[in-house]
């Protein structure tokens, strides 16, 4: 009994988390949130559940500046996506937990590392290179949850503003989420739980609203990249450690 309200009350600190820090700096939720997810209710739920308060979130997000969302670059983005995501989804259900939690925390670790050094990819760019990031991000959402990296390095490589990323992040994530959702299903939570996760979306968007004008994007940036980098290197450590 004591196990299980433990178990809750963490779920809810890492959603809680998650959502302070993606209305914080536009993105982070699954960053942030799908590492410690995997590890407290597995690999499989872990991800459905990342993608569900992900795309939750978007949405909200999206109402106040779908104004500027490119359909340009958006369109490629979102159709790769939908070709990969069954691909993701395949993978995420014929691998034991201890190698998915190796990849995903893999995936976690190597995309963190990339948005940090601000790689440059040539092939990133136009429309080729927005069907590539789509790609790669359609099923890594799938597959571990985590979307969202290619995006920020098409981004970077197209020379967005973060006023122009934001809003184009989050109809990105609303689409592959909303594939994602429909490929892996949804949770298996109980009432008390979806009770909680909902609450916690819903307080992690006050602070997360509150300290946006208060704390620098880079610093806020920086925090959520460590939180991810510290959360990807244990995943891949207990997906070795169970091998």
């Amino acid at each position: 009994m004591t196990q299980g309200w433990a178990s809750d009350a963490l779920l809810t600190v890492i959603v809680l988390l998650g959502s302070s820090v993606q209305w914080l700096t536009g993105m982070g939720f699954a960053l942030v949130a799908v590492p410690a997810l995997v590890l407290l209710i597995g690999p499989a739920e872990g991800v459905v559940l990342a993608n569900c308060a992900a795309g939750a979130i978007s949405v909200v997000g999206l109402a106040g500046g779908w104004r500027r969302v490119r359909p340009g670059p958006m369109v490629p983005l979102c159709a790769a996506a939908a070709c990969t995501v069954p691909a993701g989804s395949w993978l995420t259900r014929r691998l034991p937990a201890p190698v998915l939690l190796l990849v995903m925390g893999g995936l976690v670790t190597v995309a963190v590392l990339l948005v940090m050094r601000g790689t440059r990819v040539p092939a990133l760019r136009g429309a080729r290179g927005a069907v590539a990031a789509g790609a790669v991000g359609g099923f890594m959402n799938s597959a571990a949850g985590v979307g969202g990296p290619p995006i920020s390095l098409y981004a970077l490589n197209a020379g967005w503003t973060v006023r122009e990323f934001v809003p184009n992040a989050q109809f990105y994530s609303v689409v592959v989420n909303a594939f994602s959702i429909a490929a892996n299903g949804v949770p298996h939570l109980g009432n008390p739980q979806w009770a909680s996760v909902v609450a916690a979306m819903a307080v992690g968007a006050v602070i997360g609203r509150t300290l946006a004008g208060r704390i620098p994007d880079r610093h806020a940036r920086r925090l959520v990249l460590l939180l991810a980098l510290t959360g990807g290197v244990t995943a891949v450590g207990k997906g070795m450690w169970g091998l």
